[in-house]
């Protein structure tokens, strides 16, 4: 070990490094809410429908799902220092490139290429933080990281509805892309070269829990089905609010975008807030019992009926009463969200985590990708309050497929 590496090795440097994962995550957000806040202004001067709009949507969505097993594997092959810089170069570049689209055709297209660099985020978040942080933390690592989640479009909404009244919209992506870039000077600054040595004294994880699991292995498992169904039920309540919330504000609540400026954003920020409590509240569970099974359901529980709000949303009687509901659903999806992410390192060494992280987000995109679609065309026909109703029927079968095929969560040895 370098004097260099044995200094960060000494110093607490996972609280960097997870602040690194915090500020791409923001970006990452930055970029995906750009088009679905602008998404009024879009649509009137594309001419599309919603069932068009429901096309772009998916077009990030599809291909965002289909890599995100890819970028699992590539992880755990190259490791984090460079997946990330892949993957950064690859969703920025087409956020840029986004500021020439002519039409559908090309914004699809565009949408397809951010999606496909975006999805290594989530895999390379997930293996990170179980490299770098121990058992206790890892939780509230994932609940940091998925604060981006919720802080991107809190912040972004407002910034992009005044970006695009200062400079139009198609400077938006041009200055949403380029965040990127300084993002990733960052990341090849601060990130050590020598990761393995780094994070193995930071989280007292052992080099070979590092190396990879064949998927022949993971596949074979049911705690690893259970992660992947859990969160091909539940992602699509996160990404219903995502792609269609500024939508549902202005269609259904008569919202303008200076009143999506002024409270659109809220719902995101007790998003954020849930990412945080629900990683405090199992790493305190844990601190207090030592039962990881105990710490994880729990606040998987409570993450689940807070998302049940989103009956109540559906029949709300007002646009305040509707931003109360869809804030507490928020609040508990990152709630949720964020322990079922740390369930692949609490069963599995390192090696594993990208991979079971991709399949997981692999079919998560593909759950928002049918729910997005048919949001379209139910919203065309009908309007939002069976899709609002679907959402929160989501939430408990998406639990109760997890607790049940996954069993208690223990430390599972494989080969």
């Amino acid at each position: 070990m370098t004097t260099k590496d044995t200094a960060n090795a000494e110093r607490p440097w996972r609280w960097v490094i997870i602040g690194l994962i915090f500020l791409g995550t923001v970006i990452n957000y930055f970029d995906r809410l750009a088009l679905p806040t602008l998404a009024p202004v879009l649509r009137a001067e594309f001419k599309l429908t919603n069932v068009d709009y429901a096309w772009i949507a998916n077009s990030f969505l599809l291909v965002y799902a289909l890599s995100m097993f890819v970028w699992g594997a590539v992880f755990d092959r190259i490791g984090n220092r460079l997946g990330f810089a892949v993957a950064v170069v690859v969703w920025s570049v087409a956020q840029i490139g986004t500021a020439a689209a002519r039409g559908v055709a090309s914004l699809c297209v565009l949408r397809g290429v951010l999606g496909l660099g975006e999805a290594g985020n989530w895999p390379g978040a997930t293996r990170t933080i179980a490299a770098w942080f121990p058992a206790r933390q890892r939780a509230l690592g994932m609940g940091i990281a998925n604060t981006g989640a919720s802080l991107g479009p809190a912040l972004a909404i407002p910034l992009i509805i005044w970006m695009r009244d200062d400079f139009g919209w198609r400077a938006v992506f041009v200055i949403t892309g380029a965040m990127g870039f300084v993002w990733l000077a960052l990341w090849l600054a601060l990130y050590p070269k020598n990761e393995r040595v780094n994070a193995e004294a930071s989280a007292g994880v052992a080099a070979s829990q590092h190396a990879p699991v064949p998927w022949r292995v993971l596949l074979r498992r049911r705690e690893v089905w259970g992660i992947v169904i859990a969160r091909f039920f539940g992602d699509p309540i996160w990404w219903l609010y995502v792609n269609w919330m500024p939508l549902y504000l202005a269609d259904a609540r008569g919202f303008d975008l200076k009143q999506l400026k002024t409270t659109g954003w809220v719902p995101y920020v007790a998003a954020a807030l849930g990412a945080l409590a629900g990683g405090w509240f199992s790493g305190y569970l844990l601190r207090r019992t030592g039962d990881v099974n105990r710490a994880r359901k729990t606040a998987i529980t409570i993450g689940t009926v807070a998302m049940l709000a989103g009956f109540a949303t559906a029949f709300a009687t007002s646009a305040p009463a509707a931003i109360a509901c869809l804030s507490i659903t928020l609040f508990g999806f990152q709630f949720w969200v964020g322990n079922v992410q740390t369930l692949a390192s609490d069963y599995f060494p390192v090696g594993a985590v990208g991979s079971i992280a991709g399949f997981a987000g692999t079919a998560a995109g593909l759950g928002a990708v049918i729910f997005t679609f048919s949001t379209g065309w139910v919203v065309d026909h009908f309007s939002y309050t069976p899709i609002l109703i679907t959402a929160a029927v989501l939430a408990p079968l998406a639990t109760t497929a997890l607790f049940l095929l996954s069993g208690r969560v223990r430390r599972i040895e494989v080969s």
